[in-house]
């Protein structure tokens, strides 16, 4: 399915990895060998592929060259891999893996381009991401450090920054810590735990120039800036809230099988996932998919459904788009089954909640990497273009085709987003998680994109999702579901000659490789 036509976009290669469920998760390309290297949680490996033969005009079944597990490193109590990296020049990749017990320290595992293992290094607690910069220098890692379900352990969350410029049997990884005075006023740390210990890294991107990198703390609803030349972290800030009381921020905030896109006494955090950077005119950028995320263990959640939350009394200071009058008359109930968070609008003076606080902002953002401060944002468009677009799998769920299924918790979830230039202009192309669609805009005008495509290889016309499938049944499962990585791969770097995206779907464990002309 393509919505838009400002892009020739096509289909012409596809990866099943035979497992279903965490299949495929991430992907990284390398442009010298033409190989791409694919996380497969579903094994606690990875999967080496060849795009060498992909043709123009010709759909093409990728098949997996080499399969290789964790298990065969010797690296001891790990199971679950959480990303993949590929060095810009040298015969290196490398891997995040997670202890089984997750608050221990993890490991980034070093192999080389056939798959061969060179080296270990210990990181932080729960790596959730590596990446090298683009000179190639270090590797830079995000440590969620997330904590236990009981909570009898939260370790604090860390960058680890690996300098990859020696041999790989002397790799060491210096481990960067947040202290108090770098978090700003905006960045959520009102959850159990001291303010240290929920500061929870989860993506990184690095500035051109490899100077600087931007790590999104999700659950923080922050991004937090590192200074690669003298290694340190230099701020956390947070990102604010999106009112969708505000014209062009309407959404569907109710369950009810209709699409009933309208403004709603909801602020949402932008909570974002996978970041990207990107350069316009000399000005750096990075663009967010506001996904959403909370804090939701067996010992303590902050998630409750707005009928839960106790006595409300909607305050119009909090809303740029009601009067007190307005308010007032506002049937409460209709979002009774709305997902909030309690942390938030809450007055413990009157004990009553004066603002609804939601999860994911259902769209894209785009900030001033310098400033932090806020260029533009999609507002209600994903929901209003997948409307027009598949009226009948609006805001449906991954596992299952349900029309408004996701209304009233985070819509489509866009998970995340890459750029790149296609005949000299600059695309950013956001995947919709939930909704199994990636979006494409043209982001040569940071402060004014435009929407360009929505691309799905979905075949909605499987409606049950069918568990974690193997082998032969594994392709009961139709088409690709639930784009979770995104790579994109420029016309120079591409085996056809032509702008290439790969995404990988995670409920599916297919890899989808859309080109560009």
């Amino acid at each position: 399915m393509q919505h838009g036509n400002l892009l020739k976009v096509s289909q012409i290669a596809r990866y099943d990895s035979g497992k279903g469920a965490a299949g495929t998760e991430i992907m990284a390309y390398d442009a010298k060998t033409q190989k791409a290297f694919v996380t497969n949680g579903a094994v606690s490996g990875f999967d080496i592929l060849s795009f060498a033969d992909l043709e123009s005009g010709k759909f093409t079944e990728v098949a997996s060259q080499k399969r290789l597990l964790l298990a065969d490193f010797g690296v001891e109590d790990v199971k679950d891999i959480t990303s993949i990296a590929v060095h810009p020049t040298r015969d290196l990749v490398a891997i995040s893996a997670a202890r089984n017990d997750k608050t221990d320290k993890g490991y980034i595992v070093f192999v080389n381009k056939n798959g061969g293992f060179l080296s270990s290094v210990q990181v932080g607690s729960l790596p959730d991401m590596v990446t090298f910069t683009p000179d190639g220098t270090k590797a830079l890692v995000a440590n969620e450090g997330e904590p236990s379900q009981d909570y009898s352990v939260d370790p604090e969350g860390s960058i680890s920054v690996i300098d990859v410029t020696g041999a790989p049997a002397g790799f060491t990884a210096k481990e960067l810590t947040f202290s108090e005075d770098l978090i700003d006023d905006k960045v959520r740390v009102s959850s159990r735990g001291s303010k240290l210990e929920q500061l929870e890294p989860e993506y990184i991107t690095v500035s051109a120039d490899s100077r600087t990198a931007y790590v999104a703390m999700q659950e923080n609803n922050a991004i937090a800036t590192i200074d690669l030349v003298e290694e340190k972290i230099v701020s956390v800030k947070g990102l604010g809230v999106i009112d969708h009381s505000v014209e062009g921020n309407e959404m569907d905030a109710i369950k009810d099988g209709e699409i009933k896109i309208e403004k709603q006494p909801i602020l949402t955090y932008h909570l974002p996932d996978a970041i990207s950077t990107f350069t316009v005119g000399g000005n750096e950028y990075i663009i967010t998919p506001n996904e959403g995320d909370t804090r939701d263990w067996d010992a303590y959640s902050e998630e409750k459904k707005v009928g839960k939350l106790g006595e409300i009394e909607l305050k119009a200071e909090n809303y740029a788009g009601y009067t007190q009058e307005e308010l007032d008359a506002f049937d409460v109930g209709l979002l009774e089954d709305f997902k909030v968070t309690t942390e938030s609008g809450y007055n413990e003076e009157t004990g009553k909640y004066e603002a609804l606080y939601g999860f994911g902002g259902r769209s894209f953002s785009i900030f001033n990497a310098e400033t932090m401060e806020l260029v533009y944002d999609s507002g209600n468009e994903f929901e209003t273009i997948t409307k027009e677009a598949a009226p009948e799998y609006f805001n449906s769920d991954n596992e299952e085709v349900a029309k408004d299924d996701r209304s009233n918790s985070k819509g489509p979830e866009p998970e995340t987003a890459v750029t790149g230039v296609i005949n000299g202009k600059t695309y950013a192309f956001i995947a919709l998680e939930r909704f199994g669609g990636i979006m494409v805009y043209d982001v040569s005008n940071p402060a004014s994109p435009s929407f360009v495509s929505l691309l799905s290889s979905r075949d909605f016309s499987v409606t049950q999702f069918a568990g974690d499938l193997e082998g032969d049944d594994a392709g009961k499962f139709a088409g690709d579901v639930s784009p979770e990585g995104l790579q994109f791969i420029p016309a120079n770097q591409s085996p056809t000659g032509k702008a290439l995206l790969a995404a990988t779907h995670e409920v599916s464990g297919t890899v989808a490789v859309y080109q560009f002309e």
